[in-house]
């Protein structure tokens, strides 16, 4: 027995042993690609020295003596941070994703593929200005640079996830930086789901139920739109749930989360030191690392600061000395579904306004790993690419004989964006800011811009024109064999809305409506926000000067206008009726909560109770109105929709019906529906937190999921890789925090600001700015999160030009020489 023993305790110190050497040897061959910040470099492609400081919280300030040389730098910096991120923008933006991740990935790579991104990209090289052509190639020669290093000098493969896949890394071109721009266009575009949704529901309800569950933003008047089954006959309604998904690293989003950001700036005379202030924070998916990377460049127009794109040599939003500029998505209406007819006799034609025409038509073959390889055909018409069934669920709304073809903005072989965005960040007032935007074709955005004297608004990208007799004003699809439908062209850039120093010296964005223009000069029919801009109006109003502080307040606010005006209506009758039930009964655990309520002003702390009833509350009030009428297509309304809830509840144009559930043979008030409702939610989170309603937080539910995009759901390497921290704010707050709305974790923040800024033109050098992570995308580096919790905690880190401050302050300094 003793000798047993002791042979256990030799097995397992051989295992200890063991498994620490192998922990050990993991963590040296996975540490090689970390970074030396003071390590030098002699390269080509340089013409001088450059001189790359990096600070404590590792944003390299770059400095050159020529941009080009600043640009490779900044391609240099980005590819030691962020190789693997980069490469898996571009393998997406391609359509290759399969060559690493196997069949799961193949209908990602045929959509980017029936798009047609990188070829459309490639194209567009050709249409940029000479200076941001040269500030490509210099970019790419930059990243190429540093791989180079990486093949030659043993540094861990530039990255550990190479470890784990194909090694090989193709050199960066040029057109790579394009497609990973047009790739954002992709993810910040809902129109197309939005027309897909609009359709499918409106096969199921009557137009005026449609406005309830699909409302116009308050205000705005739309004439009533044809039902879809007369505009496109013989497709058959459907209760399933619309369907966008695309599998695992899908660029698509839904509705809902297509981008969303804000921007604010006052005028000097509103502020109270003198000088002009913008706030700025853009919204996207949350991921580990952050897109957003930080960067200081010196240029010859001067010195430019603040979030970059690791893949693009721009700064996207910062500040220069002269000039602020911030971005939030415009929601242009930008993408049309168009059906096509099939030509009975002869598949490859399709039926136009002058008759059949043909398909053009190419192969592309899609490489998997570890299957056959798949060859797709890829045929588009005058109307732009066709798409399958299977993308964006577009076959439940596709009559037999047809296929959708996707009209959008950003199918440009001359797209000159990024040029565009070059101007703009090398703009020195805020008219070349303005005319930098003529350039810009997609993403359309909202560019909120402040210099020392003013401020603006312009929205800056393509917007479509349409004739003014299209059946469904661009809100659904419509038949293509009809003259009216489809693109007319490009709406003139003096037409796109622009707003400039106004009267109350404040502008601010919210991703609400921005004009309310007739159709076809309109700019979009759906909105992204009804009620953050309310929280903002009464914020701004509150003061008659702003400060710095007061902006970046405003940034962190996270009171929910949507729990303030709803909870008061739909809890009216629920309120201190009746005496005390007893305890352990669901009438007390309900007073309990209403108390609760009853106290609460509305702020979404994640240390409080009242948010996580309140968001349980309004989501199940909401399933329980739509169910009835909609069956499984009520999980397609994954989030709030404050608009018909409010409708519901006023009973505007008879919305109340929504109240009486159709199945049962009682009549239902709106009251007993907000009672079961409540009841529902109040199960569901006790049995998630227990019956102790005092000590649910807001936080556990609400936690901010930045997962690694790859390896996040991989066992055990995901507690290394993923980040996930507490938060405060929601959907409807100014610092949002959009839940996932569906699954087992419906309350998580999934889609955040990855970025914020706040420049005050009056001190420019007490600028400040966070990212949601950190600068690397190593998981070994105490910068791969270090910039996480102080983002969480709502702090911001300083933004200075002052090139002897970043050298005083230099925790690394790293000099690339020419090569002779």
């Amino acid at each position: 027995m003793l000798t047993a023993f002791r042979w256990l305790i030799r097995i397992v110190t051989g295992l200890t042993v063991l498994g620490l050497v192998a922990a050990l040897l993991a963590y040296y061959i996975l540490s090689r690609s970390l970074i030396d910040y003071d390590e030098d470099f002699t390269l080509a492609g340089i013409s001088a020295p450059v001189e790359v400081v990096r600070n404590n919280d590792s944003v390299p300030h770059i400095f050159g003596q020529t941009d080009e040389d600043v640009f490779f730098a900044l391609g240099f910096a980005h590819a030691q941070d962020r190789l693997w991120q980069m490469t898996m923008l571009r393998r997406t933006a391609q359509g290759r994703l399969s060559e690493l991740f196997g069949p799961a990935t193949v209908k990602v790579d045929e959509l980017m593929r029936r798009y047609d991104l990188y070829g459309l990209a490639l194209q567009s090289v050709a249409a940029q200005d000479p200076a941001t052509r040269r500030a490509l190639e210099a970019y790419a020669a930059g990243v190429n640079a540093w791989i180079g290093e990486v093949n030659k000098g043993a540094r861990g493969r530039g990255a550990p996830e190479f470890f784990l896949f194909e090694p090989e890394i193709s050199a960066w071109a040029p057109a790579d930086s394009i497609a990973i721009l047009k790739l954002m266009a992709l993810q910040l575009s809902g129109a197309l789901q939005s027309e897909v949704l609009r359709a499918r529901v409106s096969l199921l309800l009557s137009a005026d139920r449609l406005a309830d569950i699909l409302p116009d933003d308050p205000g705005q008047g739309v004439a009533a739109l044809p039902d879809y089954a007369s505009l496109v006959p013989g497709v058959q309604p459907s209760f399933a749930p619309v369907d966008f998904a695309l599998g695992p690293l899908s660029p698509v989003a839904d509705p809902g989360m297509a981008g969303a950001s804000n921007a604010w700036a006052a005028m000097p005379g509103r502020s109270a030191a003198g000088g002009s202030l913008l706030a700025n924070d853009p919204h996207l998916g949350l991921t580990a690392p952050t897109i957003w990377y930080l960067a200081r460049l010196e240029l010859q127009s001067g010195g430019v600061i603040g979030g970059t794109i690791p893949g693009t040599p721009l700064v996207l939003v910062g500040r220069s000395e002269a000039l602020g500029w911030g971005l939030t998505t415009a929601y242009v209406d930008d993408q049309d579904v168009v059906i096509e007819a099939l030509n009975p006799e002869n598949p490859e034609e399709y039926r136009t306004p002058d008759g059949w025409a043909r398909f053009e038509s190419r192969q592309s073959i899609i490489k998997v790993k570890g299957a056959d390889p798949v060859t797709l055909t890829l045929r588009w018409s005058h109307n732009g690419p066709i798409l399958p069934g299977g993308h964006y669920d577009l076959g439940s709304i596709t009559p037999a004989g047809h296929v959708a073809a996707i009209s959008w903005t950003a199918l440009s072989g001359a797209d000159t964006s990024i040029s565009g965005a070059m101007a703009l960040m090398k703009a020195r007032s805020i008219p070349e800011a303005m005319e930098a935007g003529r350039k810009v074709i997609a993403p359309a955005q909202n560019v909120m811009l402040a210099d020392g004297s003013g401020i603006a608004m312009q929205v800056m990208g393509a917007i479509p024109a349409r004739d003014p007799d299209h059946p469904s004003k661009g809100r659904l699809p419509a038949l293509g064999s009809n003259p009216a439908v489809g693109f007319k062209g490009i709406l003139p850039y003096e037409e796109n809305p622009s707003f400039r120093d106004p009267a109350s010296g404040l502008l601010g964005n919210t991703n609400n409506k921005t004009v309310d223009r007739p159709f076809p000069n309109h700019v979009s029919f759906d909105w992204g926000d009804t009620q953050r801009i309310q929280r903002w109006l009464a914020l701004m109003k509150a003061r008659e000067v702003h400060t710095r502080e007061s902006f970046i307040e405003a940034q962190l606010d996270t009171v929910n206008p949507t729990a303030r005006a709803l909870l008061p209506l739909i809890g009216a009758d629920l309120w201190f009726t009746g005496e005390a039930a007893p305890e352990g009964t669901p009438e007390r655990l309900r007073q309990r909560a209403l108390i609760l309520l009853a106290e609460w002003n509305g702020e979404m702390n994640e240390h409080l109770p009242e948010p996580l009833i309140a968001e349980a509350w309004l989501r199940a009030l909401q399933k329980r109105l739509i169910l009835d009428e909609l069956g499984a297509m009520a999980e397609s309304f994954t989030h709030i929709s404050p608009v018909f809830i409010e409708r519901v509840y006023r009973n505007v144009g008879g919305a109340s019906v929504w109240c009486d559930v159709i199945q049962s043979a009682a009549v239902e008030s709106c009251t007993d529906i907000a009672r079961i409702a409540l009841d529902d939610a109040l199960v569901e989170l006790t049995e998630r937190y227990g019956p102790n309603l005092e000590s649910w937080r807001w936080g556990d539910a609400h936690q901010a999921v930045h997962d690694h995009p790859v390896l996040g759901d991989v066992p055990f390497i995901k507690y290394f890789v993923n980040i996930r921290q507490s938060t405060s704010g929601g959907d409807d707050t100014l610092m949002r925090g959009v839940t996932r709305g569906e699954g087992k974790e419906p309350y998580q923040n999934v889609h955040s600001a990855g970025y914020r800024g706040v420049y005050d033109f009056a001190d420019p050098d007490s600028s400040v700015f966070i990212t949601a992570t950190g600068q690397s995308g190593h998981p070994l580096s105490r910068h791969y999160d270090d910039l996480g919790e102080l983002w969480r905690r709502g702090e911001y880190i300083p933004m200075s030009l002052d090139p002897d401050l970043a050298r005083a302050a230099a925790a690394g300094v790293m000099v690339l020489k020419p090569a002779t």
